[in-house]
């Protein structure tokens, strides 16, 4: 139970294996029907074909009750679909909302960012001009908050946090910083990666005192209405807009449960924590991962590789602000009560993906299978299709229990 409640924690991307090779940008268009993959030009319609192979047979292998999925390359849209059920005899449909976690926490940061972009606020302000009695706070700074490296315990561990004693209860973020602060310090300020979701509701805080407006106001204003995110909002409570796509987990018991009701208040700073459908996530992956939002400063900031020379992270494969970059891809990837999703864009080959699925009742609830999905689409993207001579669907060579990024 704690292995699969602390995933959570992000660290699952560690390890990615995603599309080789970077495309130079200069080379001639494709004709029309056609997409500019890392191999060269593609159909975008047997591309589609190919990606639809990938999910069903991911689905047969994982025991995925439902998956929904959308591909997009630069400005072409390759496919939107859902697979499977939302509930008992209630298919899956590509406007169903669900909870988007972490990537909730991308739309924080990037809303840290343009309040700095206003002048409101520098992320290398220190903590204590807020909150001066937090614990460090002369010492941490708002960005070492978003990267996650401010030192600060992580209030969800299991041995320390009664979360399933009552899973319908709002917690207040006082009650969960509080849960934080008595672990004291994992380590100085700014000398470790150490993930902890009280960095991200003490940005909260800060954000809604620097700038006199609740987070959720801040996040709405700044990047929902932009991008036209219409099915996306913000509530702490177990509501979910209809139409629904139920999650299932056998957290409890180890009894294959609906875990759609319970309560996601733990998960993030309220006004952060998010439904949302994949069609609206799909609207931010490319904005949030570009810039779009944000001055080039700032942007480059959110990309900064400040924890790429702290374990687990590398060059290539770092923790951003409130963002992983991997392998050249600019991504988030939630998983927490029976939800999971990635919210992901490459920047050298132009391509969006968002994905969400739920578990069958025989599924691995341990990992992420959200991440699984995703890993295998951009696999099937960077490899030429089948000659005429091998004309087998192609899969990643790897079966479920060998696919890195667990």
């Amino acid at each position: 139970m704690t292995s699969r409640f602390l995933a959570f924690a992000l660290i699952a991307l560690a390890g990615l294996l995603l599309l080789p090779g970077i495309s130079s940008g200069n080379e001639p268009a494709c004709a029309q029907g056609q997409i500019r993959l890392a191999f060269g030009c593609a159909d975008a319609a047997k591309t589609a074909e190919r990606v639809r192979a990938i999910v069903r047979e991911t689905m047969r292998k994982l025991d995925l009750r439902s998956a929904i999925v959308s591909v997009r390359v630069d400005d072409t849209p390759v496919l939107s679909q859902a697979w499977g059920e939302s509930a008992a005899r209630q298919p899956a449909t590509l406007d169903m909302h669900w909870r988007i976690g972490s990537i909730g926490i991308a739309y924080l940061t990037t809303a840290l960012l343009q309040l700095q972009d206003q002048g409101v606020l520098s992320i290398d302000d220190k903590l204590s001009k807020w909150f001066p009695d937090y614990p460090r706070a002369n010492d941490i700074t708002l960005a070492m908050l978003a990267n996650s490296t401010s030192g600060y315990a992580e209030y969800a561990k299991l041995d320390l946090f009664p979360l399933y004693d009552d899973i319908y209860y709002q917690w207040s973020e006082d009650e969960l910083i509080q849960i934080s602060f008595k672990q004291g310090m994992d380590c100085e300020p700014g000398t470790c990666f150490s993930y902890s979701h009280a960095n991200f509701i003490i940005l909260g805080q800060v954000m809604a005192k620097a700038s006199g407006k609740p987070l959720a106001d801040l996040i709405r204003t700044g990047i929902l209405e932009p991008l036209g995110m219409h099915e996306t909002r913000s509530d702490a409570t177990p509501f979910v807009p209809p139409p629904v796509l139920h999650a299932f987990s056998t957290d409890i018991g180890n009894t294959y449960q609906d875990s759609t009701g319970w309560s996601p208040s733990w998960t993030t700073a309220a006004g952060a924590v998010m439904t949302s459908t994949v069609p609206d996530v799909m609207r931010s992956a490319a904005a949030i991962a570009t810039g779009q939002l944000i001055s080039p400063k700032a942007y480059a900031q959110l990309l900064d590789p400040r924890t790429a020379s702290l374990p687990p992270w590398t060059p290539s494969q770092y923790y951003g602000l409130g963002i992983f970059v991997s392998d050249g891809w600019i991504m988030q990837n939630p998983f927490f009560f029976g939800y999971s999703g990635v919210m992901a864009y490459r920047p050298a080959e132009k391509i969006a993906i968002a994905v969400t699925c739920t578990l069958g009742p025989k599924a691995d609830f341990s990992g992420n299978t959200s991440t699984m999905l995703f890993q295998r689409i951009a696999q099937g993207l960077a490899h030429p299709p089948p000659s005429p001579a091998n004309e087998r669907t192609w899969m990643p060579d790897q079966n479920a229990e060998n696919v890195p990024g667990r």
